[in-house]
């Protein structure tokens, strides 16, 4: 018993044995500890692994796989050592580490934090068109969050933040006015995420270009046009042109015109809406508006037909043509209807020569 008692109060570092033993075991407790809670925040959701996790659940079972080990193991070596007495300098080191440990982590956990709700937000829109924008916002709040962690980070070791804020004020007006043109694009590219104006797989009429937007980036925005070749267009140029965003109608409109011999009987002029209709009416998703004698023209007798497709997958207004001039084509051959062909007809006069 005497020998435990002469070994406890050996001391090392000014701290005895025992002293080193309880902050031994303090340390270990802590990492234990943070082991256990995850453990048993893991086991929380996969109790709800067939529907939808509690937020408070989701949520921290979230942060504790952004924890970062070196900070963990900073907060266990800081729990340690307020057990022990060690040296000033050493103190001063720990408090830094601490600090600084702190800050990284709020950091993490911050960023962290909004990837997990946007990716909840967008888990519930069910809309995977709206990635890009969930990406511009995330690194708005990323540039915040560090912005923020680091002023704070470095007033709570001491550093008068006051001036630097001031130099900051002064020196981004300078920045601002030299590279302009990208913050336009960058406030451009927030602003679309902000609004969605339009989403990745809209089809856009922008100015004299038509195509289908695959990519909604900090700069600029990329589409496919109908022809095949990429569109790169600047954002802040992007929302100060006229964008017809064709993707969210919810239906296409068609029109074209046929064109009728005169020669056709006036009994078989008036079967043409109902042929028409009826040959709209064959390709799915569509919704006939009318067939009207809309000219006299030269060479034939004009017939003006407009229609509407819906504006889903499969359902193109070029498709939906198609059909219906076959399935017209069809129906006017058996009705005995002729198509007119531009034609004219000359009358010569003999004349008499002049004796």
């Amino acid at each position: 018993m005497s020998d435990w008692s002469q070994l406890a109060r050996q001391s090392l570092l000014n701290n005895s044995a025992s002293a080193w033993l309880f902050g031994g075991l303090a340390f270990l407790l802590t990492i234990v500890l943070f082991v256990l809670l995850r453990a048993f925040l893991r086991a929380q959701r996969k109790r709800h692994v067939n529907r939808e996790a509690p937020l408070a659940i989701a949520l921290l079972t979230h942060l504790s796989e952004h924890t970062s080990k070196l900070v963990l193991w900073v907060a266990a070596l800081y729990v340690a050592e307020q057990i022990l007495t060690l040296p000033k300098r050493v103190d001063r080191a720990f408090d830094i580490a601490i600090v600084v440990g702190f800050w990284l982590q709020i950091g993490i956990w911050s960023a962290a934090a909004a990837s997990f709700g946007l990716a909840r937000q967008q888990a519930r829109t069910g809309d995977p068109r709206l990635t890009s924008t969930m990406d511009i916002l995330l690194f708005v709040l990323r540039v915040i969050i560090w912005a923020v962690v680091a002023l704070l980070g470095m007033e709570n070791l001491g550093v008068n933040v006051g001036p630097l804020i001031a130099g900051l004020g002064v020196g981004g007006i300078a920045i601002a006015l030299a590279v302009q043109t990208v913050l336009g694009d960058l406030l451009a590219s927030l602003s679309i995420a902000l609004d969605k104006p339009f989403v990745i797989g809209d089809a856009l009429r922008v100015d004299n270009f038509e195509g289908t937007v695959e990519q909604i980036g900090i700069k600029s925005t990329r589409m496919r046009s109908v022809t095949g070749e990429q569109i790169i267009l600047s954002n802040a140029d992007l929302l100060k042109s006229r964008v017809r965003n064709l993707g969210r109608a919810s239906e296409r409109r068609g029109l074209f015109t046929l064109a009728l011999s005169y020669d056709t009987p006036v009994d078989k002029l008036e079967q043409v809406p109902q042929l028409v209709g009826d040959a709209v009416a064959s390709f799915q998703g569509t919704r006939f508006v009318y067939c009207l004698l809309r000219e006299l023209g030269e060479s034939g007798l004009l017939f003006e037909v407009v229609f509407f497709v819906e504006n889903r997958p499969g359902r193109e207004v070029n498709v939906a043509l198609d059909q219906i001039n076959r399935q017209i084509l069809r129906s006017f051959t058996q009705a005995g209807i002729q198509f007119a062909h531009p034609a004219r007809t000359l009358w010569l006069r003999r004349v008499k020569p002049v004796s």
